[in-house]
């Protein structure tokens, strides 16, 4: 089955000439299923490629989706066309007003690691939407800094500041064989890391009921499991594109911001050759299963969700 997009959101005809599956609103009510409804709640600054991303991935399962997109009420972004977020997006206090539930939220992260959680404008609201997810969402996916803002607001668990940025794609053990989202898995695998700050293993495993299903010795934990809360966290970016990692050290070192070149990520870590993606099958893979593993779980009945 097809993701369901509208057709004019720009990530349709990138995701329909890469050959994902995806359908407008004629095409959807053709089918007599009822969709899983995921949301995006994007806290990236270059909005359409992330939502790309996301759609990428979770459109490549054989299940109907229906993707929506959130986007925090107040704060305004600097780097998406007022049009598009307009047409697109939806504030999370209307959406919270109208009542709606979700099969799946994700929600990203967010350049702003170097400031206290508290610090951040749009904190409070955002710990609405954590509190919101236990009662109108049936599985909540944190990413990046959205992962790590999620364990702190439920567990306390603080982050905290590297001595430089962990940065290119490192192995990650796979910590839990027997998860229902790691099925498919490999021992290990590579995944991209990009951030400033990291969660530290000895402080999740103090946390009752969080246990990490992968996990790396160069950067530390990258996908937490939270049972409790309905909730995965990962820190790291199976999502990225093949060259993201490369628009952001492309883009520093025509800043002259002090990067080092990533790790592992360009053939012989050399900048000047086109870098490979490791990740991407491992990627489609966690993404799938999740989506399984809501498909097998959800109630039928979408107003039972976060009722049981």
């Amino acid at each position: 089955m097809p993701i369901k997009i509208p057709t004019d959101l720009p990530a349709f005809d990138v995701l329909a000439r890469e050959g994902v599956m995806v359908m407008g609103e004629d095409a959807a009510l053709r089918q007599d299923i009822r969709p899983l409804k995921i949301a995006l709640l994007n806290l990236m600054p270059k909005k359409i490629q992330t939502e790309t991303q996301f759609a990428r991935l979770i459109g490549a399962t054989p299940l109907q989706i229906e993707f929506s997109l959130v986007r925090m009420t107040e704060h305004k972004t600097k780097n998406t066309a007022a049009e598009h977020m307009e047409t697109f997006y939806r504030p999370f206090a209307e959406v919270a007003d109208s009542g709606e539930k979700f099969d799946g939220l994700l929600i990203t992260g967010a350049p702003i690691e170097h400031l206290p959680f508290t610090e951040v404008t749009y904190w409070n609201e955002l710990t609405q939407v954590f509190d919101w997810t236990q009662s109108h969402v049936h599985s909540t996916f944190g990413i990046c800094w959205g992962g790590m803002a999620m364990i702190y607001h439920f567990h306390g668990v603080q982050k905290h500041m590297l001595p430089r940025k962990a940065f290119g794609c490192f192995r990650h053990s796979n910590l839990a064989p027997a998860s229902q989202y790691l099925r498919g898995f490999s021992d290990d695998c590579v995944i991209p890391v990009s951030r400033w700050t990291e969660m530290r293993q000895d402080e999740i495993d103090a946390a009752p009921g969080l246990v990490t299903l992968l996990g790396s010795d160069e950067s530390g934990p990258c996908l937490v499991e939270d049972a409790a809360h309905r909730a995965l966290y990962i820190f790291n970016h199976f999502e990225y594109d093949s060259d993201t990692l490369k628009q952001e050290y492309d883009r520093d070192v025509a800043n002259g911001t002090p990067i080092n070149v990533p790790q592992n990520y360009y053939p012989g870590d050399d900048p000047a050759l086109p870098p490979q993606n490791r990740w991407r099958s491992h990627a489609h893979l966690l993404y799938g299963n999740w989506i399984n593993q809501i498909y097998q779980t959800t109630p039928f009945d979408q107003t039972l969700i976060g009722t049981r």
